[in-house]
């Protein structure tokens, strides 16, 4: 599509977008980011049984250059489609979504939202159809083409305990008015309506059998069908549809083989749960515990998969295959603290990092480049002994920026170089170049230092491969992005590079332009306790400088990090290796590689505060000579915290014990992200809270406010500060969105 064309198709200006944007709800907005992540903004992509049209509507008004193809079995849905929505950039089909409905390899994107459960429930409960549906769906798709699916996911064999309220309601078994116990075991006689013999056998424990509170009722089933009834039981007005269809059909697992099946290089595998959802209609109302008595988290209200087609021979995932002699690329060091007495080690990588961020703007929007479906083996290594506290399974392809390691050439040079050698962009279509921020992406125990080069050239929108950058069966591609549709995947857990957003939000302010709405989880704050003292930036940046560390000449072992190097074979669709690579990487000894980041946020007069730590890091001494650095609190969580909900509980007791202070309600902060997915598997999980009184602890926060922040980010070089700061700001409408 050519620039002219592009401009033809559009429809206001940003305001008017962004207010289309919040009239959305929150399954229209997270379909929209989801598929920002992953498709570019040209080209042309199909909208699988969609129903209404709403959601393919606001595809192709968000992305004027995507040419957006509705898909509904039923005629009479199209016609109402075309009839009420009408764009240039739109047209609605009548199609069966397991048929071929266009071309062979003619599409750049397929999403299927909420539609696969309909092809198994309406064809015999039989699962295999989603799979030969899905292969169907394969077959139209370009080379390099993504699809998108959206729907439930099977949590897996096993029984569990369900508790249900028993006191909400009548013993009628009438939908409109039963309790939530009758209603289940109403479900237990429905559930698949259109099979020959429907229903399940469901056990009803005896209430000695456990110490319930007071109006519940305990009962023993399948997980699967637990999850099946937790997600409808809400759904009373339509009950006699809810229990013909059934919602799950595939594990994560299965997907994620069937994805590398069918050639599918898997972008992006996570539950999602709806806040909305999980406050008010699970909290309070229903109790997942497994046979033994633990605790389980609550089902996603959704799971999304995300799979980049790729030709014959390149790689879709990878294996650690075997342990490696070391590289001598990263180093390990230790220091010791002068007031503690504590040794700390210090993973070194040598050379800045320059993180190359190109971008244009083209009437009025304004896109970056960035590097998309990258391979990073070290995100998939073997897991020793951690789990993903959120479900997500790891990926070894991502998208990020553009990146170089600086030697003896100047900045300029250095990045002028690698966007012609690696992206084809060559010096003359360059307009100007802006140094931006320097920061520690991990400086808890990595010496690393990012720089970034903000990049303006003439607008580019094609999708150039990258050629023997990362020495596998491909580097990925480089593609321009919308730059606020890019944030709002990071919103959603469908970004995990922090780099990239950090980027983005730096190369946002330095335009004046709006970031648009937070469409992550919404943050209210109520009026809080007074701190003993708000302290500006400038005032902070005041503080004496220190230097705790002394370098340790006899080193006695690694105590906190070890600097492994693996093998990793990347394995093709049928499982053959079509590349190896050894790399060094590194992981904690003892403690697992979730980390969580705490913006701690307290309102006071009218006024958003962020406690902020100032301590002490070997890393910030070795880059700038001193050893203070701010910091956001942030841990690493114990092997044996396995889920989300006993790691918010277990970051409450550390926020009291170390900070006093002490919290009572949570958010989560956007999706999770990779710090150094080069040097590192660690994921960090960010999180807001909202301080109701402050004490004494260990250390003490500086409470900050959050607008000094934002506009002294240059002062911020500690990475995971960095995110929970702009994220903050962000969903608090700080940065005029």
């Amino acid at each position: 599509m050519t620039h002219d064309a592009y401009r033809a198709q559009r429809r206001g200006d940003r305001g008017a977008y962004e207010r289309y944007l919040q009239g959305m709800d929150q399954t229209m907005r997270q379909k929209v980011a989801l598929t920002a992540a992953h498709i570019l903004s040209r080209g042309r992509i199909a909208d699988m049984g969609m129903g209404s049209g709403a959601g393919s509507h606001a595809l192709a008004s968000l992305y004027p250059g995507l040419d957006v193809v509705g898909v509904d079995v039923s005629e009479t849905m199209v016609t109402l489609a075309r009839e009420k929505y009408r764009l240039p950039n739109l047209t609605f089909v009548v199609g069966d979504i397991a048929t071929p409905v266009f071309p062979p390899s003619s599409l750049d994107g397929i999403l299927d939202s909420s539609v696969l459960h309909h092809v198994t429930s309406f064809q015999g409960y039989d699962h295999d159809k989603a799979g030969e549906a899905l292969r169907v769906q394969v077959g139209q798709l370009a080379p390099h083409g993504v699809l998108v699916v959206r729907d439930f996911v099977d949590p897996g064999p096993g029984d569990v305990l369900l508790d249900v309220r028993c006191d909400d309601g009548d013993d009628s078994g009438d939908p409109a008015t039963c309790s939530t116990a009758c209603l289940l075991e109403r479900f237990a006689r429905e559930f698949r309506s259109l099979a020959r013999r429907p229903g399940f056998p469901l056990v009803a424990l005896p209430e000695s059998a456990a110490q319930l509170p007071a109006g519940f009722r305990r009962y023993r089933l399948p997980h699967k069908l637990a999850a099946e009834f937790i997600l409808r039981k809400d759904y009373r007005a339509d009950w006699a549809t809810e229990v013909q269809e059934e919602y799950t059909f595939y594990t994560q697992a299965r997907l994620e083989e069937l994805f590398a099946a069918l050639g599918l290089r898997v972008l992006a595998s996570t539950p999602i749960r709806n806040p909305w959802s999980v406050a008010h209609r699970f909290q309070g109302k229903v109790v997942l515990h497994s046979t033994d008595g633990c605790p389980l988290e609550f089902p996603p209200t959704n799971y999304v998969i995300v799979g980049e087609r790729v030709p014959a021979g390149e790689g879709v995932r990878f294996v650690e295959a075997r342990p490696s002699s070391p590289l001598g690329f990263l180093s390990l060091h230790q220091y010791r603290d002068r007031a503690t007495g504590r040794v700390m080690d210090l993973i070194r990588r040598p050379n800045p990092t320059v993180d190359v961020l190109p971008w244009f703007t083209d009437d009025g929007d304004l896109f970056v480049l960035a590097r998309m479906s990258y391979p990073r083996p070290i995100l998939q290594c073997n897991s020793r002994g951690s789990t993903a506290i959120d479900g997500a399974a790891p990926v070894g392809y991502v998208t990020e920026p553009l990146n170089v390691i600086q030697h003896d050439e100047p900045l300029g040079t250095t990045v002028e170089r690698a966007l012609a050698e690696r992206a084809g962009i060559v010096a003359d279509s360059i307009v100007g170049f802006f140094s931006g921020d320097v920061y520690y992406p991990s400086p808890g125990g990595i010496q690393e230092e990012v720089r970034s080069a903000l990049v303006e050239i003439e607008p580019v929108y094609v999708s150039a491969a990258l050629r023997g950058v990362s020495g596998l069966s491909s580097s990925g591609r480089v593609g321009a992005i919308e730059a606020c549709q890019l944030l709002r995947a990071a919103q959603v857990g469908a970004l995990p590079d922090a780099r990239l957003e950090l980027n983005v939000y730096d190369l946002l302010l330095l335009r004046g332009v709006s970031p648009g709405p937070w469409i992550g989880e919404a943050i209210g704050l109520r009026p809080g306790p007074a701190p003993d003292r708000v302290v500006s930036m400038p005032l902070l940046a005041q503080r004496p400088n220190r230097r705790r560390f002394a370098p340790v000449s006899e080193p006695i072992g690694p105590v906190f990090l070890d600097l492994q190097a693996a093998e990793f074979h990347e394995l093709d669709a049928t499982g053959a290796r079509v590349a190896s690579v050894v790399l060094e990487f590194v992981v904690p000894r003892d403690l697992s590689t979730n980390t969580v980041a705490v913006a701690v946020l307290l309102q006071h007069r009218g006024e958003i505060l962020v406690g902020v730590d100032d301590d002490d890091l070997p890393a910030a001494q070795c880059f700038s000579g001193n050893s203070q650095i701010l910091v956001a609190p942030a841990w690493r969580l114990p092997r044996d915290v396995r889920s989300s909900t006993p790691a918010r509980a277990w970051i409450l007791e550390r926020l009291k014990e170390e900070y006093g202070v002490t919290c009572d309600a949570v958010w989560t902060l956007g999706g999770r992200y990779h710090p150094s997915p080069g040097l590192t598997p660690e994921v960090v999980h960010p999180l807001a809270v909202e301080a109701c009184e402050l004490g004494r602890g260990r250390s003490t926060l500086h409470w900050v406010p959050l607008g000094d922040l934002v506009a002294c980010r240059e002062q911020i070089v500690d990475g995971h500060l960095r995110i929970v700061v702009m994220r903050a700001a962000h969903a608090l409408g700080l940065m005029g969105g």
